[in-house]
C-alpha cells in the first residue's frame, strides 16, 4: 500500500495536515522534537563524560593494603 505513494501523495497529505493543524501548530511540534533531540544528545554527552571520569578516577586507584596483609 505505501509502495504506491508517490510525490504527488505525499504533497497531498502534507497540504492535508497542514490544513487540519494550522501552521502554528506544526511549528511548535518541530520546536519540540528539536528541543528533545538537544536534550538526549546533551544527556548522551553527559554520560559518556561520567564514565570516561569514572575510568580515569579508577586509573589514579592505589593500593593501600597494609604490607604484612599482602600475599
Amino acid at each position: 500500500m505505501l509502495n504506491n505513494i508517490g510525490p504527488a501523495g505525499l504533497l497531498l497529505i502534507a497540504i492535508v495536515v497542514l490544513v487540519l493543524f494550522g501552521r502554528g501548530k506544526i511549528a511548535n511540534l518541530m520546536g519540540e522534537v528539536g528541543k528533545g533531540i538537544t536534550s538526549f544528545k546533551r544527556g548522551i554527552k553527559e554520560g559518556t563524560d561520567e564514565i570516561e571520569n569514572a575510568s580515569k578516577a579508577s586509573d589514579d586507584a592505589r593500593d593501600i593494603t597494609p604490607e604484612k596483609e599482602k600475599v
